[in-house]
């Protein structure tokens, strides 16, 4: 048995609206002026072809002049330094001419900056109140380097943190410290307020010779001095300032000595003050006099 397919009235609700869709389509289809379509393609292509060239050359200026700028090293900062500042400013201009390339694309294409920077706005504060920390690493970090507080291989004491040692790095966020024992601790920057820098300038040594007062002064200190001269002869190309006898001092609980002080490069001061001592105590020694180890009752 075979059914003859037909159409009914009913049927016209739902083609009648899709009729309608598509001869609209073809009618704004028609209504497209394609010269002016094209003429607009090619004028912002060669917009964007121009701003890509024009940023790229900006590009390779700004890194030639930051590179020959650090390349001068005019301060004598030093290589860490120097590296570390010439990164931080060339990601920074890097970043800057990001920005502006990125705008000026968006305004040649027509689309809404003012709202596309209104919602980066608040997705910044958003983003911003997040890595609040990190970036106060970051500021801190500049600072301490621009500002040469420290430097690779310095012994430092960060006073606020009770933490001292040698600084093995130094970075835009976070200080690396290795303590005597060698542990290492990683600091971030934000946390470093007070650092007490024990590797700038000449060290000044000071040599306290524990004596009785009671034997004869005058002999003591000619015998140290010899000593003095001694070490000044050895050690002459690290001594600063020659040692000299600055006379007897009360170390308090009834003990005295004879101080003697000088100044040494940075470095050489636990060896130089070690030595000092030791053939002090000797010579002292040798020539009969006592070299007290308990307090001294004065009557």
């Amino acid at each position: 048995m075979f059914y003859l397919l037909t159409t009914d009235s009913s049927d016209s609700p739902i083609i009648e609206p899709a009729a309608q869709q598509l001869n609209a389509l073809q009618k704004w289809w028609s209504e497209i002026d394609w010269e002016v379509v094209i003429g607009i393609i090619i004028q912002r292509s060669l917009s964007i072809l121009f701003i890509t060239l024009l940023f790229f050359v900006l590009n390779r200026l700004v890194t030639f002049a930051i590179k020959h700028m650090f390349g001068k090293n005019p301060y004598r900062f030093s290589i860490v330094r120097l590296t570390t500042l010439r990164t931080l400013v060339l990601n920074v201009s890097h970043y800057t001419l990001a920005f502006f390339y990125t705008y000026s694309l968006l305004a040649i294409l027509g689309l809404p900056i003012g709202s596309l920077i209104a919602g980066a706005g608040i997705a910044g504060i958003a983003i911003g109140l997040g890595a609040q920390g990190f970036m106060n690493d970051l500021i801190t970090g500049f600072f301490i380097i621009f500002e040469q507080q420290i430097d690779i291989g310095d012994y430092v004491l960060l006073k606020d943190l009770n933490l001292e040692g040698t600084v093995n790095a130094i970075g835009l966020r976070l200080v690396e410290l290795q303590s005597l024992d060698g542990t290492i601790h990683f600091i971030p920057n934000r946390h470093i307020t007070t650092v007490s820098n024990f590797s700038r300038g000449d060290r000044r040594v000071v040599v306290d010779v524990r004596i009785n007062p009671s034997e004869d002064i005058e002999s003591i200190k000619r015998l140290i001095d010899s000593v003095n001269q001694q070490v000044a002869e050895e050690y002459s190309s690290f001594i600063k300032v020659n040692p000299s006898i600055f006379g007897m001092v009360d170390l308090g609980n009834s003990n005295y000595a004879i101080r003697t002080t000088l100044y040494v490069e940075n470095g050489k001061q636990a060896q130089i003050q070690q030595d000092l001592l030791t053939k002090s105590i000797s010579i002292l020694t040798d020539a009969g006099y006592s070299i007290p180890n308990t307090p001294i009752t004065l009557k």
